[in-house]
């Protein structure tokens, strides 16, 4: 192939993985992103959110061979530790497989791993605090201002990893009757606000480690993943109205009342509360779609640039990774002849990230509402079994999370199936005199 030069828009994991792959084959590689070096210390403090990787992602950083120095950065996390208010917490495996896990990962972490990592190949250039403020989707160009001053770049392609407020998808928008571009953005009412627990003195972890942990109660919720300095990220999702709301809880005596009322047993462990609920910001979440993905054989865009997601299956850094491998896989194939790469990358994605937005959508409200609900709890009881007793059988969050050979649209439709069969079966008070094989037998003849 001839080594084309490449301009790739954003150094976050999705841009950075890109770049090593892209490096890896040979290719001229550009990165600019508006941000200060990670390797300088400078963080946004408060908008984290740590990242659960799991097969999919993991699979993507194999192909660019450095999985085993990224799972080193990680934290398994076997399951779900629901607090219920009033009740006695307990766990909810993710899966009746022992190898099945989620790892908890800081996104700072990563992307500073990845960033060192690039910066190996002699064919990769960085251009950090480079604030990209046009693109031309024709010429592959961009314009950027750097230090204050305006400069340009050009490539035989551009490549949008630039995130939610993406301006490479801007561009494609500014032509939405001539690219037909679709584009939809819709918000949830609810944001978030991160917090921590401290490491315990002495160093390890106040709470069980190997576990996501769920403060549940109803139209708002806590979460905490574990950090390896012993340390757990906190997010609290919460409506911006109301009693819980974010605009309601604006004083201290306002938080203390609510948590000691919510979340007496999570309130122990943050006695530094205040100081990080007013400090940090609090965050939207919203899902964005939209299509075409690339313009004129010259632009593209990919991860969150053109299928942002909430948070709540754990699958947004995954699903962007896996759109490296999948672009890397397609590349192989058909060469550099971009038109044609960009136009089956779309083809092959767009439904598949579509379906992981809608079925994040849906687990914000299963975390929030359901997991501590008794039909719920039947069901997740009868999938650990099934999977336990039979290796082919897996559960819509483990056909999703435990399967990245399936694609993400074939796991929705099937695992919403398999959901709505169990749930029926469940709410039969004689369901555990079922026997397991004929439930298996039911669940295996789903066609999607």
């Amino acid at each position: 192939m001839k080594k084309d030069k490449i301009i790739i828009v954003g150094a976050g994991l999705c841009g950075t993985l890109l770049a090593i792959r892209m490096a890896q084959k040979g290719f001229q590689v550009v990165i600019y992103e508006r941000r200060p070096d990670m390797r300088l210390g400078v963080e946004d403090a408060g908008r984290s959110i740590n990242l659960a990787l799991s097969a999919r992602g993991l699979m993507a950083l194999e192909s660019a061979g450095i999985k085993e120095a990224i799972l080193e950065e990680c934290i398994p996390m076997r399951g779900r530790k629901i607090h219920p208010l009033g009740g006695e917490a307990f766990l909810s495996r993710y899966s009746g497989r022992e190898e099945d896990y989620i790892n908890s990962v800081s996104r700072p972490g990563l992307n500073l791993a990845l960033i060192e990592e690039a910066d190996r190949f002699d064919n990769l250039q960085f251009h950090f605090e480079c604030k990209v403020t046009h693109v031309d989707l024709e010429a592959a160009s961009i314009q950027y201002i750097q230090d204050g001053e305006n400069k340009t770049d050009n490539g035989d392609i551009v490549i949008g990893t630039d995130g939610a407020g993406s301006v490479v998808r801007r561009a494609m928008m500014g032509q939405t009757t001539k690219l037909l571009f679709n584009y939809s953005q819709d918000f949830l009412r609810h944001g978030y606000k991160e917090l921590s627990i401290l490491p315990a003195d002495g160093g390890g972890w106040k709470i069980e480690k190997e576990a996501l942990h769920i403060w549940p109660n109803g139209s708002f919720m806590i979460i905490a993943l574990p950090n390896l300095d012993g340390s757990f990220t906190l997010t609290m999702f919460h409506p911006y109205e109301g009693e819980a709301g974010f605009n309601t809880l604006n004083t201290k005596e306002k938080v203390k009342t609510f948590f000691e009322k919510y979340y007496p047993t999570l309130l122990p462990h943050i006695p530094h509360l205040y100081e990080e609920y007013f400090e940090n910001p609090v965050g939207t979440l919203g899902t964005i779609k939209c299509y075409p993905w690339q313009a004129y054989g010259k632009t593209l865009i990919m991860g969150d640039a053109s299928h942002a997601i909430v948070p709540f299956y754990g699958q947004g850094m995954n699903a962007s990774l896996e759109d490296v491998r999948v672009f890397m896989e397609i590349l192989e194939q058909e060469g550099n002849n971009w038109k044609v790469v960009f136009d089956k990358f779309q083809d092959a994605r767009v439904d598949n990230a579509n379906a992981i937005a809608d079925l994040a959508i849906d687990n914000f409200y299963e975390m929030r509402d359901h997991v501590d609900d008794k039909a719920f709890m039947r069901k997740r009881k009868v999938e650990m079994q099934l999977e336990q007793t039979f290796a082919d059988y897996y559960s819509k969050y483990s056909l999703v999370t435990f399967k990245p050979s399936l694609p993400y649209d074939e796991a929705m439709r099937r695992g919403r199936k398999q959901d709505q069969m169990l749930l029926d079966i469940c709410g039969d008070d004689n369901y555990e005199n079922i026997p397991l094989e004929s439930i298996r037998e039911k669940l295996m003849s789903i066609e999607v």
